[in-house]
């Protein structure tokens, strides 16, 4: 006898597809946070203003991507 394969439900889909997201968005707060800070350490490096522009630009990035996961939610949010 063939086995069926079991279905994801809708729930689950979702479920999944949110866990999915918050780790994507997880990766890129990352990603953002070490790329600014490395700019930001390029520019320190250049200006001889050793620690300014790196905490200033990590602390942007920081900022720029929990505006943008805010936006997110509170737009997922009028969906349901």
């Amino acid at each position: 006898m063939p086995q069926e394969k079991p279905r994801i439900t809708r729930k689950q889909f979702e479920s999944i597809g949110g866990i999915m997201m918050l780790s994507a968005w997880g990766v890129a707060i990352v990603v953002s946070s070490f790329l600014f800070l490395y700019i930001g350490y390029l520019v320190d490096e250049i200006l001889g203003t050793t620690p300014n522009f790196m905490l200033i630009s990590f602390f942007v990035a920081i900022g720029l991507c929990v505006w943008r996961l805010y936006q997110e939610a509170r737009n997922r949010g009028k969906d349901l």
